[in-house]
């Protein structure tokens, strides 16, 4: 299996920036599920790092995305692991079945509404509260690329919404230095 250290190192060879971001808030938020539902968090975090390895790549084919990358960790990652990374992008054909799949589709999307909330907090991540982002997600013009109804997944995982967002709320908290979301 790969280890961290070389799944970033792929993610970093061939990720924008913005990418890069958004891979280790996904890694956070999954490492936090996994914790909360008794799973693996090196595996759940290692698909959730990966998880769009393949998106610069694809994103003018989004029939492909996921696809490629659940090729290229194909006996590098878990099988669960990949099956959840090709899952992660129905686009490509592909539904959610497990718990993991569901897990990596609300978690990796609850990063743009959580990410994009903070940037225009003058706080960023310190006291943002579910509440508030239950608020945001009412307001359709907000993050409008964010898929509402993909968070709301979160309830096939076992999570009220609610502690959905406190979860991945301190999970992104966790490393707000690394993802530029630190107060200044």
């Amino acid at each position: 299996m790969l280890d961290r250290t070389e799944a970033l190192a792929m993610i970093k060879a061939s990720a924008p920036d913005h990418l890069l971001v958004h891979a280790l808030e996904t890694e956070a938020v999954m490492r936090a599920l996994a914790d909360r539902l008794g799973q693996d968090p090196e595996t759940w975090g290692l698909a959730g790092l990966l998880h769009d390895l393949d998106y610069p790549q694809t994103k003018d084919t989004p029939e492909k995305h996921g696809l490629l990358t659940a090729e290229t960790l194909a006996r590098k990652l878990p099988e669960d692991a990949v099956q959840a990374i090709a899952r992660h992008n129905e686009m490509n054909g592909n539904l959610p079945e497990t718990q993991f799949d569901f897990a990596l589709r609300c978690g990796e999307t609850v990063t743009g509404l959580i990410h994009t909330a903070a940037l225009v907090r003058p706080t960023r991540m310190q006291g943002m509260e579910a509440k508030s982002l239950k608020k945001k997600m009412k307001d359709k013009a907000f993050a409008a690329s964010v898929c509402r109804e993909t968070i709301k997944e979160c309830e096939k995982i076992g999570l009220e919404l609610g502690d959905f967002l406190t979860l991945a709320i301190g999970a992104i908290t966790g490393i707000e230095g690394e993802v530029g979301l630190a107060a200044s």
